[in-house]
């Protein structure tokens, strides 16, 4: 990426007179570019590209199915959405400068959104778990919000406020699907869950049996590490990265949250009373989705290959020790 070819969106965003002086990638992005804009004045903002040259993932039948709800989460729709509906709870996000659906300023759909430069919240609680505290607390309120609200339906946001409705019957139904995917994405590329892949649909199968109906649907992250999380210059979180966000099972959020976090960080926003059927379920379910999505995106030309790798190693172990020691 270039400064020329972001100039025009730059200036319309900031406006001001201000010029566009730099653009510096920002690392850790893989379905979105995410790049920093310095103005000429020190101004500084974070452009958001969708565009297929900025998503490291191989594409899937899978890709843009908004009625799956673990269907890639990548675009400018499911993003606006997700800010609404965030926004609306009083969940802090970042405020959005300038949104660009016809592709005037650039050939990929672009957002232009206030840049937090405080840091994130997992480095905060690494180098100084105390200072991190007030910002843990107000996550762990923000989180209550979210899984207070009620959507009508389970699915994407995007899907369910415009009136939609998921394919599958149910929240776990549609986790079982998910997971059988992911056993055949991983299988298709490891011996080790090859040979255990048997063993590993019975299992699933086993969990969702277990699972009794319920219907109320949470706001739901989906992907809620702290690294997904700025600190802003009040010490108040930001929550980013939000494209995938759901209704859904509030269990599934904190599944991931144990997963991603220390037990000392996950103890400041663990909740009671969560199912404990729903959990085995999910927790085997990402244990398989962090091995083959991983192997998925080294098929590609990811950079980072081993830090990639090692997430796959580890989730397919994990995965493995749930079927053969439950």
């Amino acid at each position: 990426m270039t400064r020329d070819q972001l100039a025009g969106a730059a200036q319309a965003a900031l406006g001001g007179g201000r010029r566009l002086d730099a653009v510096e990638r920002v690392a850790g992005g893989t379905t979105k570019g995410v790049y920093r804009l310095t103005m000429d004045d020190g101004m500084t903002a974070i452009a958001y590209l969708w565009g297929d040259s900025e998503n490291y993932w191989p594409a899937t039948e899978y890709d843009g199915d908004l009625a799956d709800p673990f269907s890639p989460g990548v675009g400018l729709e499911l993003f606006e959405a997700a800010h609404a509906r965030l926004k609306s709870l009083g969940v802090r996000v970042l405020e959005v400068h300038l949104v660009d659906r016809d592709r005037t300023f650039y050939p990929a759909d672009l957002a232009i959104v206030e840049d937090v430069p405080g840091g994130d919240l997992m480095d905060l609680s690494t180098r100084d778990p105390r200072a991190a505290e007030p910002a843990m607390a107000r996550l762990a309120e923000s989180l209550a919000v979210m899984r207070r609200h009620r959507g009508p339906s389970f699915g994407k946001v995007a899907l369910i406020d415009a009136g939609g409705t998921s394919r599958p019957a149910s929240c776990e139904q549609a986790a079982l699907a998910f997971a059988l995917r992911c056993l055949a994405e991983a299988t298709a590329r490891d011996h080790r869950i090859a040979d255990a892949s048997e063993e590993v649909e019975e299992r699933l199968r086993q969990l969702t049996a277990a699972v009794r109906p319920r219907a109320e649907y949470s706001v739901v992250h989906g992907e809620l590490g702290l690294d997904h999380v700025m600190v802003d210059r009040d010490g108040h979180p930001v929550v980013i990265d939000i494209e995938n966000l759901l209704y859904f099972d509030v269990e599934w959020e904190h599944v991931f949250l144990r997963l991603r976090h220390t037990d000392s960080q996950y103890r400041q926003l663990a909740v009671d009373g969560l199912d404990e059927d729903r959990l085995a379920l999910y927790k085997l379910t990402q244990h398989l989705s962090l091995t083959a999505g991983p192997l998925r995106l080294l098929d590609g030309d990811f950079p980072d290959r081993e830090f990639m790798q090692g997430i796959a190693e580890h989730h397919l172990n994990e995965a493995l020790v749930m079927v053969r020691w439950s």
